[in-house]
């Protein structure tokens, strides 16, 4: 996980008001990096039996999708292509995980696990509005709420709040898993942020401020945005606490030591 430093204020232009509020770049690849692995966990089951290649396996549920949209004589070879762009992505290769996985989605429209694959692959090499349709395709083709995160923070990107809005509310009121909903809720904190309320944002990211009993990499995401928006709202005291908090469970996390030397400490 990597997460951009920051970018410095403008310079105030002379014999003008001081330059109009710009949104902080804080790009946090915590969702897709676990969007991903969970791409590839599901490609490559560990459930297969030693004597077959694990490139020929998917996990059950890709499985079953495979076998409603696919002849049975071409399955093998949709599955290799599934697992090898799943784990492509994984690894970091984009756009080869792009390339692998579109054979896949032209002859198989309604595969919605391929879908998934080229929509973080393009919401990685920063492509949002080809990332957007395609991960609405997937959202769309097996209802779950696993892309609710990504898909959000593409449109994000792309300015479209309202979705991000959306998007969020249908995640909340759900309730999956709380890592998911963590990353849902950085988003929309974030938009709420680009939007110049920082209050909003901070009321948003209200329920991360409890330290759990056992700390997860999610918190940690949390703590981070929750300290970046306190710094840039004016509370030192603050944003010094959760960027500490950040620095004690993991020392190497993103740009936190910089972070808390820029406010004396």
């Amino acid at each position: 996980m990597a997460v951009k430093a920051t970018r410095p204020p403008r310079e105030p232009r002379e014999a003008t008001a001081p330059p109009p509020w710009e949104r902080e770049e804080w790009i946090d690849e915590g969702s897709m990096r676990e969007a991903a692995t969970g791409a590839a966990r599901r490609a490559a089951s560990t459930d297969a039996p030693p004597t077959r290649k694990r490139s020929s396996e998917l996990a059950p549920e890709v499985a079953e999708e495979l076998s409603k949209v696919a002849a049975a004589s071409r399955q093998t070879r949709y599955q290799e292509r599934l697992t090898s762009a799943a784990e492509a992505l994984d690894r970091g290769r984009f756009a080869d995980a792009r390339r692998m996985v579109q054979p896949v989605i032209r002859d198989l429209p309604d595969m919605a696990f391929g879908h998934e694959i080229a929509g973080l692959a393009l919401y990685r090499l920063g492509q949002w509005r080809k990332a957007a349709a395609e991960l609405e395709i997937a959202r769309q083709l097996d209802a779950s709420l696993n892309h609710h995160a990504v898909l959000a923070d593409c449109y994000r990107a792309l300015r479209r709040y309202t979705e991000v809005d959306q998007l969020w509310v249908e995640l909340r009121d759900a309730s999956p898993s709380p890592a998911l909903v963590a990353e849902g809720r950085i988003v929309a904190a974030g938009a709420l942020a680009d939007r110049g309320d920082l209050a909003g944002a901070l009321k948003l990211m209200a329920k991360a401020l409890e330290v759990p009993k056992k700390v997860r990499d999610h918190h940690l995401r949390q703590w981070y945005v929750v300290a970046d928006l306190f710094d840039r709202s004016g509370d030192v005291v603050k944003a010094r606490r959760y960027f500490s908090l950040v620095q004690e469970h993991d020392r190497e996390f993103a740009d936190v030591a910089d972070r808390l030397r820029s406010l004396g400490r």
